[in-house]
């Protein structure tokens, strides 16, 4: 008897489909959303960046400054200080 009584509430719970609203949120698909132009806009530029983009003359010296000397420089920076420091992961890198 029991073993029925749990096989019947069990079914009636895998059975039901869940009731999602808009975006799976507790906000009900009819609640009259409106699209901001702007966040659409920035949204639509971001997707296209790449076809976007130019390399020109004023491009490339900040994209070599921020892709190679800013990177190496923290480097640097931090491993000198972790050799003057003597810190424990100066010690594990040698």
């Amino acid at each position: 008897m029991l073993r029925t009584v749990v096989s019947r509430s069990s079914r009636t719970v895998v059975q039901s489909s869940q009731r999602r609203g808009m975006a799976g949120g507790p906000y009900p698909a009819n609640l009259g959303v409106k699209k901001n132009k702007f966040v659409e806009e920035w949204n639509g530029r971001r997707e296209i960046t790449e076809k976007s983009f130019r390399a020109s003359g004023k491009t490339i010296p900040s994209i070599l400054f921020l892709g190679i000397v800013f990177p190496y420089t923290l480097y640097a920076v931090t491993r000198s200080e972790l050799e003057k420091t003597g810190g424990r992961r100066y010690k594990d890198m040698c």
